[in-house]
């Protein structure tokens, strides 16, 4: 016979189940629901598609070859490449990759948005029920996965790796609440807390970087601010370690981008249009596609502050589900800083902020902040939602404010279902794609670059002779990271390779490391041949800094392990 304790342990893991499920076919066909227009429009072609699309289809194509973690992208320039993968976050390129193996082209970029949506309403849904029963937590995570900051990033600027970070942001603000103080820590030791806070903290980071940034400045701002409401320097040792353990995991990505920025024109991250002081709320500049999305992205701003600050005044009324009267008030203010911090960041009168604050500048948009307040506006919703006076009233002012905003962006994006098939039918012609100017190596000018060069090409030693001399080229090897070949001349030639130089390359002529010429007013490679044969090998190899970052990941990794196996006295 079942004892009375065991029956209410079943019956409170039987409730738990259904909540979350309960929150995952919420989220799930919130996630369906903003992705319905692709099924008769086709794909919202974003100001990002092009982008995405061809990092996926360059790394799965690699994959194919056995690289499991590219670094070069082959086909970027139209065939002569750049080093994207080594600047570009990897788990979106990745996730994008890993889904176009399985799916057709088209198919990839809603299922991509689907998976993202749904797991950004679950991770809502986990930091909600901390603190709220299940039907508000519910409508939390489906907030979130609707919030209109998501619907700009789906419909117009088809950011798939900001979508990404996205999913971890509320579970990263629940790990910081714990390490912080200002909830209660269900860890069964203190310390895991910190490791599970590294690692979000990590996966927002290899997600994308301006959200990295956002995120970094986010948490700092909150353990700061619980350093000063505990008096106690104890938030901030504990934040510190979780940002230290986290950069640490994450240096195998973020070390060779952050060290070999030198190596390519990164400045053009901040061109114009690009800049933060070209992006503030309602800003105009002599671009009118420019300013005309700066007002949409404006508009759903202010809409996001405003609904925020009347669910957080009516949330600071609310009840709460057992907690005690101080974590209530301690919770409410932490998601209000964080809040006014966001809005703060929108407005021009915090340029100063983004000019001195470093790195702050290569979020670029300052209406990305909306990402960060996303996660109080779905909570503060939640939160109402649990006053049955105003659960009604609520839930049809967010229905009317979404499906307005969705709508009105669904007829203001451009649809266009060719964008992957031509990247794919592109590279299938040996033709490639455009490349990126931020990731252009140092001294290219990737717009002079030839759009249907061949792979090899036999040059005259003057400019001046008429026609190139005969010569029979071997091609032994040629993959995304390995050239191998043979030349044979009976007379001095030129040799151009379809490739850009970059110091990740390691060239060698007849088993001499050399360091090859360049073509002019671009950096492709371009080789003296003596009579006789020639034998020209080209592999990009691992440089120092990326082999340092390797190390202090896998120093990390056992650190988080240790962590986690360490046994100690469990928290009382």
């Amino acid at each position: 016979m079942t004892s009375p304790p065991e029956t209410s342990i079943q019956f409170s893991r039987e409730t738990s189940y259904r909540g979350w499920l309960a929150a995952l076919g919420v989220s799930l066909a919130t996630a369906l629901l903003i992705v319905s227009p692709f099924f008769w429009l086709g794909i919202a072609s974003g100001h990002d598609i092009s982008f995405h699309a061809s990092s996926w289809l360059d790394a799965a194509g690699q994959w194919k070859e056995g690289i499991i973690y590219p670094r070069w992208t082959e086909w970027a320039n139209y065939g002569f490449g750049e080093p994207r993968f080594l600047f570009y976050p990897p788990l979106s390129w990745m996730l994008g990759a890993a889904l176009s193996l399985v799916l057709p082209g088209n198919a990839v970029p809603g299922a991509f948005i689907v998976l993202a949506q749904t797991l950004g309403g679950m991770s809502m849904f986990a930091l909600a029920r901390r603190f709220l029963s299940r039907g508000p937590s519910v409508f939390a995570a489906a907030s979130y996965a609707a919030n209109p900051y998501a619907l700009l990033i789906v419909y117009m600027r088809s950011d798939f790796a900001e979508e990404l970070a996205a999913v971890f942001l509320p579970l990263l603000l629940l790990a910081a609440l714990q390490i912080g103080g200002l909830i209660e820590n269900r860890w069964q030791y203190r310390r895991w807390a910190i490791a599970i806070f590294a690692l979000l903290f990590a996966a927002v980071w290899l997600s994308n970087a301006p959200a990295g940034v956002m995120a970094t400045y986010s948490m700092a701002l909150l353990f700061a601010w619980a350093t000063g409401r505990r008096k106690s320097f104890g938030p901030l040792w504990r934040g510190a370690a979780g940002f230290a353990l986290g950069f640490g995991l994450t240096s195998f990505y973020l070390l060779p981008a952050a060290y070999e920025q030198r190596w390519v024109n990164i400045a053009q991250a901040l061109s114009s249009g690009l800049q933060p002081s070209q992006n503030f709320l309602y800003t105009q500049i002599n671009d009118p596609e420019h300013n005309l999305f700066n007002w949409i992205a404006s508009t759903l701003a202010v809409l996001l502050m405003v609904m925020t600050g009347i669910a957080a005044q009516t949330a600071r009324r609310s009840a709460q589900n057992g907690e005690p009267e101080g974590k209530r008030k301690e919770l409410w203010q932490a998601l209000l800083l964080l809040s006014a911090a966001a809005t703060i960041l929108m407005l021009r009168p915090s340029a100063i902020l983004w000019a001195h604050l470093p790195k702050l500048q290569f979020v670029q948009f300052p209406w990305r902040w909306m990402g960060i307040l996303a996660v109080p506006y779905a909570y503060f919703g939640g939160a109402v939602v649990a006053r049955k006076t105003a659960s009604r009233i609520w839930a049809c002012i967010v229905l009317i404010a979404v499906a307005g905003a969705g709508w009105g962006m669904v007829h203001k994006t451009w649809w266009d279902s060719d964008d992957i098939p031509s990247l794919q039918e592109s590279i299938n012609n040996d033709r490639g794609f455009e490349g990126t100017d931020e990731y252009d190596p140092a001294g290219d000018d990737h717009y002079n670059l030839p759009q249907n060069a061949p792979r090899l090409q036999i040059l005259p030693i003057e400019d001046s002779e008429a026609r190139p001399p005969k010569a029979e080229i071997r091609t032994e090897r040629w993959t995304s990271e390995e050239r191998d070949l043979s030349v044979t001349s009976s007379q001095p030639a030129m040799l151009a390779l379809r490739l850009l130089d970059y110091p990740g390359w390691h060239v060698s002529v007849n088993g001499k490391a050399v360091a090859p010429g360049h073509a002019e007013s671009t950096t492709q490679m371009v080789f003296r041949l003596s009579p006789g044969v020639t034998r020209i090998a080209v592999s990009f190899v691992r440089t120092p800094d990326r082999i340092y970052g390797y190390i202090l990941s896998s120093v990390s990794i056992l650190g988080l392990i240790a962590i986690l196996l360490a046994r100690t006295r469990p928290q009382s």
